[in-house]
Formats: structure tokens, C-alpha cells, sequence
């Protein structure tokens, strides 16, 4: 039930709509309506080891409504097709290759290393990060 809930849908929305800085930190795999979550992020950080898939050509489900075009605006329609329709299995250099992720970080510095790209979004004036976000689109 909860695969194909729309709540999934709905909350991938609230993080891509937030008008600050959202970093996704990915130590393990990363699977289905996760994808999702880390999909609305802005900036994505993984160890080495980390995996990525969405299974549901497998499964039988769709992906979230905003899922396909998401994954298609960081790695193209076919490497969004290999994911979502051929169930590619991507490792963490693959996936920065492709543009899935941003950066590959150790595991002991992946939260130092998100805390160090929010910091100026951070400090700055209330709504600045949202204005050079909403440019950016």
C-alpha cells in the first residue's frame, strides 16, 4: 500500500517547493519511492558505496507522477528509461557520471560535507536562497 500512496507524491512536492537549500546525505541504497524524496532535492551527496534503483517496472507500479521528469532533468530520457523501465542498478560513480548525485563523499564526512554547502544559504538574508532558487527553476 504505502508504494503507491500518494502521500509519497505530496511530500516530494513540500521538499521541492521549499524555498531554501534541501541536500539529500546517501549512506546505503537508495530504492522506489525514496528516489522520489532525493529526486525534489537540490544537491545530492553519497558515499562510495551507496546503490540506487527504482524497481517499478519490476513491481508493477508507476513511479511518482513528478519522478520520471525529475530523474529526465539529471540524467537524460535514456538513462531515466534504463532506471525506471530497465531496472539499472547504479553505483555511486555511475550515478555522479550520469549526474544522479553531485558529489561522492567518505562516509565519517558525509555530514560535514552537507553542512559545508548549506552554510552560506544559511547565513544568508531571509528569502535570498529562495530568489536564486526560483531563478535557477
Amino acid at each position: 500500500g504505502l508504494a503507491t500512496d500518494p502521500v509519497w507524491e505530496t511530500l516530494s512536492a513540500k521538499i521541492a517547493g521549499l524555498g531554501c537549500l534541501t541536500i539529500a546525505a546517501l549512506n546505503g541504497t537508495l530504492a522506489g519511492g525514496a528516489m522520489g524524496m532525493v529526486l525534489a532535492c537540490d544537491l545530492r551527496l553519497a558515499v562510495p558505496t551507496a546503490k540506487f534503483f527504482y524497481p517499478v517496472m519490476k513491481l508493477g507500479f508507476l513511479p511518482q507522477p513528478s519522478d520520471p521528469a525529475r530523474l529526465v532533468a539529471l540524467v537524460g530520457p535514456a538513462r531515466a528509461k534504463m532506471i525506471l523501465m530497465g531496472g539499472a542498478k547504479i553505483e555511486a560513480e555511475e550515478a555522479l557520471a550520469w549526474g544522479l548525485i553531485d558529489r561522492i563523499v567518505a562516509p565519517d564526512a558525509l555530514l560535514e560535507s552537507a553542512n559545508a554547502l548549506a552554510t552560506d544559504a544559511l547565513a544568508a538574508k531571509a528569502g535570498h536562497a529562495a530568489a536564486i532558487k526560483a531563478m535557477i527553476g
